[in-house]
């Protein structure tokens, strides 16, 4: 006799169908699960025995065997157990065949038959959905699987509740989707004295999306201003708001169901590897920068981080997703992120010029800044000098204008864009920002003037401006545009843009940032 139970395997944020068969067959009492299982679910049969034992029931005698299918799709997990146990309790007949025909289910379960959490019930409900079934998930993991719309869910606190429910005498709710956290207020720009010029970048990157490296002295503001960054960006969209959470339910990191509209906010120490930042080990779990999906990455001390961890990113910060390749399995992960870093000008801190200055200077600073790759620093779109805050900056009373003013400016900026988006010809489903613009789409909504390409070309020929370089300050200078409200982006947009990409010095009439202080 065999019964079977749909399950799951996760391959990146989907889920893969996996048919749980269990049959009884003669010979020696055994119980053995087949099908290219981890470890983890190969220990099932233990969890499942001693659950069985807690509820008062024994094995049926003879070789009992699980078989999950198809056999050459990796198994790993521990939320296999649920399935197995509910198909052997429909070989024992406990519970109806016919009864688990409409349903997928994952758990793990305890020694005494509770039913623990798993992570990924989100992307498995909506994977059941599109089966056309419904999904039996811990009761824990109910409030968060609701939010999978149409989808039936069962969330039973045990494996007796469940047989309860199927049997009829004990019926078990549906469970209501978690709540929706509005975003906490978190530190406001108000508490940035001084550095105008760095919250004008910091205003610009939001806007388009834009990835920003700030650079500058110990104490000069950085990180401060990068943490506010959350504060002054528009909340999740919809449609975003379902790719960040189908990433955080396979980390794990919905507490209770509930889901936020406030964009990610990641900021790794810089003794992440190379695994932790774009994902990896042993079962391919989802890195930094996939956590961080339509918000922001922020890389304190860059320079700090190995080379192979920052040279990692490159790939993703161009197609915003994560390709984790193994011998047996290709995993993509989505990885649309905001990039945000902050670096000292050398290991002294001080740099080159004025009271402390590094007395190795300019060695000391090439050797540190070129930790950091050129081809890294050529997707950063803003590089801006913080300088040291002054004490005249330090008494005077806070500005006038905070997060709350200059995040209207961002949503207005960012209104146009999605409207441009929606009335031009963008592909569905690509991003309307303008740091994501490319190709036709880019050409359209950037025309520049005679003037505005002579800047630009005299900027690439002398400061070496790659192509990958234009076509980011084309992108920069129309969010600049897009800020002021400009329908067309004219020679004071490039220049701007220009002032904020790293072109080096000796171009003639063209801003250089940071000439002659830093060498970039």
């Amino acid at each position: 006799m065999a019964a079977r139970v749909v399950s799951v395997a996760f391959e990146g944020v989907e889920a893969r169908r996996v048919d749980v068969e269990v049959q009884k067959v003669g010979g020696l009492s055994a119980f053995v699960v087949v099908g290219l299982a981890d470890k983890a679910v190969g220990e099932a049969r233990e969890r499942v025995r001693a659950a069985f034992a807690g509820l008062g029931l024994a094995l049926p005698p003879g070789r009992v065997v699980a078989n999950l299918a198809p056999a050459d799709l990796p198994k790993e997990g521990n939320h296999y157990d649920l399935p197995i146990a509910l198909a052997l309790m429909a070989v024992m007949g406990i519970i109806p065949q016919d009864a688990l025909d409409g349903w997928a289910a994952i758990g793990e379960l305890n020694l005494n038959g509770e039913i623990a959490p798993v992570a990924g019930a989100l992307p498995a409900a909506m994977a059941a959905g599109a089966l056309g079934l419904g999904l039996i998930c811990p009761e824990a993991c109910g409030p968060e699987a609701a939010w999978a719309g149409e989808t039936a869910i069962l969330a039973p606190r045990s494996l007796i509740a469940l047989v309860n429910h199927f049997r009829g005498s004990q019926i078990l709710s549906a469970p209501k989707p978690g709540p929706m956290i509005d975003p906490a207020a978190g530190p406001d720009l108000r508490d940035v004295k001084g550095q105008e010029n760095a919250k004008r970048a910091l205003e610009i990157a939001a806007a388009g999306g834009h990835n920003l490296l700030f650079v500058g002295p110990p104490g000069s503001g950085k990180s401060m201003l990068a943490q506010r960054l959350a504060g002054i960006l528009p909340p999740l969209t919809a449609a975003e708001l379902l790719e960040t959470s189908l990433v955080h339910s396979l980390a794990g990191l919905i507490a209770k169901g509930a889901l936020t509209r406030a964009r990610p906010f990641r900021a790794p120490h810089h003794s992440a590897s190379m695994a932790a930042l774009t994902g990896g080990g042993l079962k391919v779990r989802p890195g930094e920068v996939s956590l961080a999906h339509n918000g922001v990455l922020f890389l304190d001390e860059l320079p700090e981080f190995s080379a192979q961890a920052l040279d990692s990113l490159r790939q993703p910060l161009e197609s915003a997703e994560v390709t984790v390749a193994r011998a047996n399995a290709h995993v993509r992960y989505p990885a649309r992120v905001q990039l945000v870093a902050a670096m000292n000008p050398c290991r002294c801190g001080a740099g080159g010029l004025g009271r402390g200055a590094c007395g190795k200077a300019p060695r000391c600073q090439q050797n540190y800044q070129g930790r950091v790759s050129g081809p890294l620093m050529d997707r950063i779109d803003l590089v801006v000098e913080v300088p040291p805050v002054t004490a005249a900056d330090l008494t005077l009373p806070s500005p006038a204008e905070g997060s709350a003013e200059v995040a209207a400016r961002v949503a207005a900026a960012r209104q146009i864009q999605a409207s441009r988006a929606v009335d031009g010809s963008q592909m569905a489903g690509a991003s309307p920002l303008n740091a994501r613009a490319e190709g036709a789409w880019l050409e359209s909504i950037v025309s520049l003037d005679a003037p505005a390409k002579a800047l630009l070309a005299r900027a690439a020929e002398a400061g070496s401006l790659t192509a990958r370089g234009w076509s980011r300050t084309l992108r920069l200078a129309r969010t600049i545009a897009d800020l002021e409200g400009a329908p067309a982006v004219r020679r004071v947009h490039v220049a701007e843009a220009l002032i904020y990409r790293k072109i080096g010095p000796g171009a003639e009439g063209v801003a250089a940032p940071m000439a002659g202080v830093y060498a970039f």
